[in-house]
């Protein structure tokens, strides 16, 4: 049995802090609904979580998915919305580097946590038609 919340809160902890993000919340809100004064923006949610046991007696091996949505805004027209966007993801990144001792981010919670990472494809919208950029990191917690 996992606790998740610690879990949970762990990552959000880890990553407010990765930039200098005007608006952190654990609340998603749509990017039409975070005014370009709360920008940058970082807000996360809580998607699936999937239960394995890889044999059989073996304690329950979790996956919890989680999406981070990094919102940028530019009201300089002549500067590329992702020009933005892009520092943010990076820092994002570089905050979920696993340590370089063990080649595993934990949160801080060895315990709880094997490893937390960026899992899968990033969503971005850089902005090409506006002032608005979006990204959307998948970001995968194994847990035991």
């Amino acid at each position: 049995m996992i606790v998740r919340e610690p879990i949970y809160a762990a990552l959000f902890g880890l990553v407010e802090t990765a930039a200098d993000f005007v608006a952190a919340e654990r609340r998603l809100r749509h990017w039409s609904d975070v005014s370009p004064a709360e920008q940058p923006a970082l807000f996360m949610a809580q998607k699936t979580e999937t239960a394995a046991v890889k044999t059989l007696g073996a304690p329950t091996v979790w996956t919890l998915s989680v999406d981070l949505y990094v919102y940028a805004h530019s009201s300089d027209p002549y500067l590329a919305p992702a020009t933005v966007l892009n520092p943010l993801i990076d820092a994002v990144e570089a905050a979920l580097a696993p340590s370089a001792a063990t080649g595993i981010q934990d949160l801080g919670l060895p315990a709880m946590v094997q490893h937390a990472y960026i899992s899968g494809k990033i969503e971005t919208d850089e902005g090409v038609l506006g002032d608005q950029a979006v990204a959307i990191v998948p970001v995968e917690i194994l847990c035991v």
